[in-house]
This record gives structure tokens, C-alpha cells and sequence, in this order.
């Protein structure tokens, strides 16, 4: 693929810079391609192999730090509406309304202040930001479960958004410790912790939660435990973000100076001595070339992923007569385990080698394509299930297995997605902020997706719109929507693969 000029030499200073850093003292995992080809670290702009290799402690390290802001946002799930009500005296009919509003604020806050990370990190760097940013989440998360009124819980939930650099600055450094060859592999761990962390939250909390009553043998009589039930959960969450704040404040490597001074030694000049350009201002960083429409693609990927979440576990308990699975707890927990293999499955292994082959916009177009295929089947899992046979039973659990394996490749968008706001920023000094900016807009969309897609399930089941299907019409025309955008995306977020060797020279 023959790319212009400037994005050309845009790219190659990056991978350049990128490798020199990443050698300078990480340990380097090397590609299985290299080793078969009996060959190492492979030379940046040679084309020898499929992969250039990346810093396996650098993004293991990033990883294990990205699990921090899953497990504190969603660690307080299975106790928030025990502890609102208790906390505030509440009807139980008030405390869904007053739990919703807990959460809200805390994707709110982030929203907020999301910005002044992104611009923190390219300003100040990387590594300042997320120690920064952990440390804030670790103590407010830890002190959470110590609230005696839902104003106290609002207020610490409301500080535990405000450090919201975690996810930014670990965002940008993964995709500067990686090129357009390898970032595939690199997000997709990223995505995979990411996961992890959102299936740690929930065992944390609900194994932990009062465990003066859960463990009596263990924590029985202890008057700390007795008045406070809710503060374990939340000082091991805590824990887990102060290990990650000690780990990346001692062994994380600063991404962007290493760029800054690379940059200035290849211009000729000594590190320190060239004068930076100021950065570009959020508008003006949004009307780059390209980055607007993947902003969008982003974003409707990420309401996407959000419908389908918030409504899968209700369609799963709903019963049958009203458009449900009319699942039971244990299934509804297979289902879940089995959803988070596939999606492991599908990031971890496929989605490296389809980027590969496709790129990136293509991996975006057909998971866009697929996308309402995979949401207007759920209409027929109730459909098929009503009638009530042996054969449909069997038809029905043929078409979960498929949905809940095959289908659940579609995950891979957001993913992709990342990607291509990685390649269509303008320049490493702004990846911060466009980070920021896409957070910004996913904290948002975080907000009140739940609400909103929760109370829609409920209208169609409740009052059978459209026999019950109501909700999922919705998501197919959401769905239907972003398989149209993915068509406008923008040749610059396409940066998968390097020219062939000898090619490079013609397209100078």
C-alpha cells in the first residue's frame, strides 16, 4: 500500500523513534516470525519480517495498571444498592434511582475532566500523569467503603472520576511503545486487561462485602468490620491501585521524552535545544484530517458496545412471554463466563492476524457489517425458544453457542477503533489529548447509556412494542447506522503495514 509522502515520513520517524526506545533498556518480546526466520529484534524500515517486537515488560506493566479503573468503577456493584439504602435510610422502590445517580456522576466527573489529563500528559508527560492518577484513584476508592451517607459516597465516587488519567495516559504509552506493525497485538492486551479488570470488580466486591456476616469464623466480632461492612472490598480495590501506582512510578519508562529528545537529536540539534510548536487546540486537533469521522466511529462503536451490554443481562432473566431467555442465575453466569472467553478468544488471537491482512479499516468494516446481523438474532433466540419443542430447543442453543462464540467477534470494533486513532493522529505530542478528547466523548456516552437502554427494554417489555422486540429494533438501526459510517473512514487511520522492501525507495 503506497501512502504520500509526508504521512509516509511521519510514520517511519515514528517507528524509528519507537524502536530506538523501546531497546535502550526493556527486555523485548520477539515475534514468532522473527525466531522462525532466526532472526531477533528486526531492523526498523527493512521490511524482513512481519513484526517488529515489543517491550514485554513496558506493556505488561501498562496492563496490570489498566486493570485499576475497571476494578474500582465496577467493584462496588454487587453491594452499591445495599449500601445506598442502608447509608440513607431509603424505600427500597428510591434506591435504584439514588444508585444510578452514584455511577452517573462518577462517568460525569470523568467526562469533565478527561481534558486536562490529555493535556497534562503531552505537556508534562506520561509517567507523572498516571502515577498521579493512580494514587488519587487508590485513596478515594479505598475510602469509599468507610461513607455513612449517600452524599459522602457521591463525593468519593465524584474524586475517583476526577483521577481519570489512568486510562488516557496508558492508551497513549501502549501505542508509543508499539508501531503500525505490531499495535495490534499491543491493544489487544491492552482491550483483554481491560476485560479482565471489569470480571475482577464484581468478585471483589461481592466476595468481600460484610464479611463480619460472609466469613463470621474470620471477621466475626470485629467492631471496625461490624460498623464499616462495605470497607474491605474498597481497601483491597485500593490496594490493588496503590501496587500499580508503586510498580509504574519505579519501573514505567517515560514515553514521550524519550520522543521529544529523539526528535531533537535527529534534527541536528542537541535534546532540549529546538522549540516545540505549540499544540494545536482541541478544535483544531478535531478538524485534522481524518480525525473527526474516527472520533465518530469511536463513539458509535462504544454506544454499541454499551446497548448491548446494559441489555443482555435483563433479556437474559426476562422471561420467555415477555421477549426474555428466561434464564436462571447459573445460566445467566455461563452465558457471562462464556462471553468473556470468546471476547478473549477473538482479541488475543484472531484480531492480531486479521488486522494484519485486512488492517485496521477493514477489520472496523466488517465487524460494521456483521454488527446487525449479530443484534437482530436475539429477537430470534426468544422467538424460537416460545415455541416451546424439542427442535427449537435444540435449534435455540445452536444459535446461543454461535452468537455467544462466533458472533461476539464483532468486540473486536472497539478495539480496532483504538487503532485508528492511534494512526490518524497528527502528531505523538497530540496522541494524549485525542485520547482524552475519545475518552471524553466514551465517559459520556457512559453517563446515561444504562438509563437509557434500560428503561427502553423495560418499555417493550412491559407494554410488548413490537412483540416485546422493541429495544433490539433500535439497536439494529444503531447498528444498521455504523455499518454506513464505516464506509467514510478516512485512509489515514489505514497505517497497518509497511511498504515492501525496495517499494519504500520508489514511493520517495
Amino acid at each position: 500500500m503506497a501512502f504520500k509522502k509526508d504521512s509516509k515520513s511521519k510514520r517511519d520517524d515514528a517507528i524509528s523513534v519507537a524502536l530506538d526506545s523501546a531497546t535502550e533498556a526493556t527486555p523485548l518480546l520477539v515475534s514468532p516470525v522473527a525466531v522462525a526466520s532466526g532472526s531477533g529484534t528486526p531492523s526498523a524500515g527493512n521490511g524482513e519480517s512481519s513484526e517488529e517486537s515489543l517491550p514485554k515488560l513496558q506493556i505488561f506493566l501498562l496492563c496490570y495498571a489498566r486493570l485499576v479503573e475497571p476494578i474500582a468503577f465496577f467493584s462496588i456493584f454487587p453491594y452499591i444498592n445495599n449500601m445506598v439504602q442502608k447509608n440513607g435510610n431509603l424505600k427500597e422502590e428510591d434506591v435504584g434511582f439514588y444508585a444510578g445517580m452514584i455511577e452517573s456522576f462518577f462517568s460525569l466527573t470523568q467526562m469533565v475532566v478527561m481534558m486536562f489529563w490529555g493535556r497534562a500528559a503531552d505537556r508534562c508527560g506520561r509517567r507523572p500523569v498516571l502515577v498521579s492518577s493512580l494514587l488519587g484513584v487508590a485513596i478515594s476508592v479505598s475510602l469509599f467503603g468507610l461513607a455513612q451517607s449517600i452524599w459522602q459516597m457521591i463525593a468519593l465516587r465524584c474524586i475517583a472520576g476526577a483521577f481519570a488519567g489512568t486510562v488516557v495516559t496508558i492508551r497513549t504509552m501502549i501505542a508509543e511503545h508499539s508501531t503500525p506493525r505490531n499495535q495490534a497485538h499491543a491493544f489487544s492486551w491492552f482491550a483483554f486487561a481491560g476485560n479482565v479488570g471489569m470480571f475482577l470488580g464484581p468478585l471483589v466486591g461481592g466476595a468481600l462485602e460484610d464479611p463480619a456476616h460472609q466469613y463470621p469464623w474470620a471477621f466475626g466480632g470485629v467492631p471496625f468490620f461490624e460498623k464499616y461492612p462495605y470497607a474491605l472490598p474498597s481497601i483491597v480495590a485500593g490496594c490493588i491501585g496503590l501496587s500499580a501506582m508503586a510498580i509504574c512510578a519505579l519501573f514505567i519508562k517515560e514515553t514521550l521524552k524519550s520522543r521529544n529528545t529523539q526528535g531533537a537529536n535527529s534534527s541536528g540539534g542537541e535534546a532540549g535545544t529546538t522549540t516545540k510548536p505549540a499544540p494545536p487546540s482541541t478544535l483544531e486537533l478535531i478538524k485534522s484530517r481524518g480525525v473527526g469521522m474516527v472520533l465518530y466511529i469511536y463513539g458509535h462503536s462504544m454506544i454499541l458496545g454499551y446497548a448491548y451490554t446494559t441489555v443482555i443481562p435483563v433479556f437474559w432473566y426476562t422471561s420467555v412471554k415477555l421477549g426474555g431467555l428466561g434464564f436462571v442465575p447459573s445460566e445467566i453466569s455461563f452465558c457471562m463466563g462464556l462471553t468473556g472467553l470468546s471476547q478473549a478468544v477473538w482479541l488475543l488471537f484472531a484480531f492480531p492476524a486479521l488486522q494484519r491482512r485486512y488492517g485496521t479499516n477493514g477489520v472496523i468494516r466488517g465487524c460494521g457489517i456483521a454488527y446487525p446481523f449479530f443484534i437482530g438474532a436475539m429477537p430470534f433466540l426468544n422467538l424460537i425458544l416460545y415455541q416451546g419443542t424439542p427442535v427449537s430447543h435444540t435449534a435455540f442453543l445452536i444459535l446461543l453457542f454461535t452468537l455467544l462464540t462466533i458472533g461476539l467477534g464483532v468486540s473486536m470494533a472497539f478495539t480496532a477503533a483504538l487503532l485508528a486513532l492511534t494512526d490518524v493522529s497528527p502528531s505523538p505530542e497530540t496522541l494524549g489529548t485525542l485520547n482524552a478528547i475519545a475518552l471524553t466523548i466514551a465517559s459520556g456516552l457512559r453517563s446515561f447509556s444504562p438509563m437509557l437502554f434500560n428503561s427502553l427494554f423495560a418499555l417493550s417489555a412491559k407494554y410488548q412494542l413490537l412483540w416485546g422486540y422493541f429495544i433490539w429494533f433500535i439497536v439494529v438501526i444503531l447498528a444498521s447506522a455504523f455499518t454506513v459510517a464505516t464506509r467514510y473512514l478516512p485512509a489515514a487511520s489505514e497505517k497497518t503495514h509497511d511498504p515492501p522492501a525496495g517499494q519504500a525507495e520508489d514511493n520517495n
